[in-house]
C-alpha cells in the first residue's frame, strides 16, 4: 500500500496519530482540531451553516434550529458535526435570534422522529438548517404529517450533497456539497504525497455557494402551533 485517504474524521482523531507516526503518506476528508503538517480536504462547514442562518434571519426568521449528526458522532468529536455547531451558535448570537440545535440519527425513520420531537417541544421555531441530509426525507414526512408546507409554513435549508437536496420536495435551498470534487482533490494531493513526501503539506477548504431553491421563504404571520407572531 502506497497511501491512504481517511474519511469520517474526529477532532481528536487516534487513526490519524497512527497514520503520522507510521509516515505512511496520507491524506485526510476532513481535518482534525490542529490540522498542521496535514494534507486535507474538508467543507467550511462553521462558515457554510451561519450563512444559512444568515438567509434565514433575512427573511424574518426568529427562531431557529439546528438539525446535527447523531448524538453518538457529535460526542465522538465528529468533525463537521462540531464544526456546524460552532457556525450555528455563532450566526445565532450575531443575529440575536433564538437557537436551538439538536442531535439526529442517520436515517429517515430518526429525522421523522426528531422532527416530530423538536415541534412539539419548540413550536415557535419557524426553520431549519440542516447538515444531516441523510434525515431529510424524515423530516419532509414530519412536516407533511404536521400540516406544514414549504416554505409558506416552515423553510428548511442546509449543507448537503446536489441529489438529496434535488429530491426533497420542494427543492432544498443548500450548500451544495461537491462530493465528486473533494474526493478527486484527495486523490490528488494523496499523488502528491507520494511522490513527494518531504514537499509541503496542502489543503483544500471548499465553501460552496447557496444554492437558493425553493425551501426558504419569508417567515409565517403566525408560528406553527397557531400562536402569536414570532417575535425577536
Amino acid at each position: 500500500m502506497d497511501g491512504v485517504i481517511l474519511m469520517e474524521i474526529r477532532m481528536e482523531d487516534d487513526r490519524v496519530t497512527r497514520l503520522r507516526q507510521s509516515r505512511l503518506p496520507f491524506v485526510t476528508i476532513g481535518r482534525t482540531a490542529d490540522p498542521e503538517g496535514m494534507s486535507w480536504v474538508d467543507i467550511d462547514y462553521p462558515g457554510l451553516i451561519a450563512r444559512c442562518v444568515h438567509h434565514l434571519a433575512d427573511l424574518g426568521h426568529r427562531h431557529v434550529a439546528l438539525v446535527n449528526r447523531s448524538a453518538e458522532l457529535v460526542a465522538a468529536g465528529y468533525g463537521p458535526g462540531h464544526r456546524a455547531l460552532i457556525g450555528f451558535a455563532a450566526a445565532v448570537a450575531e443575529r440575536g435570534l433564538t437557537g436551538v440545535d439538536v442531535c439526529c440519527g442517520d436515517d429517515a425513520a430518526a429525522g421523522e422522529a426528531c422532527f416530530e420531537q423538536l415541534l412539539a417541544a419548540h413550536p415557535r421555531v419557524t426553520a431549519v438548517v440542516t447538515v444531516n441530509e441523510a434525515a431529510l426525507p424524515g423530516i419532509q414526512r414530519a412536516l407533511a404529517a404536521a400540516g406544514l408546507v414549504v416554505p409558506r409554513d416552515f423553510s428548511v435549508t442546509g449543507v448537503a450533497a446536489r441529489h438529496w437536496a434535488e429530491d426533497f420536495r420542494p427543492p432544498l435551498t443548500a450548500a451544495d456539497v461537491p462530493a465528486a470534487e473533494v474526493g478527486a482533490e484527495a486523490v490528488s494531493l494523496l499523488l502528491e504525497r507520494i511522490a513527494g513526501p518531504v514537499m509541503p503539506p496542502r489543503h483544500h477548504l471548499y465553501s460552496p455557494p447557496i444554492s437558493l431553491r425553493s425551501s426558504t421563504g419569508p417567515v409565517p404571520q403566525r408560528s406553527p402551533a397557531g400562536g402569536p407572531p414570532p417575535t425577536g
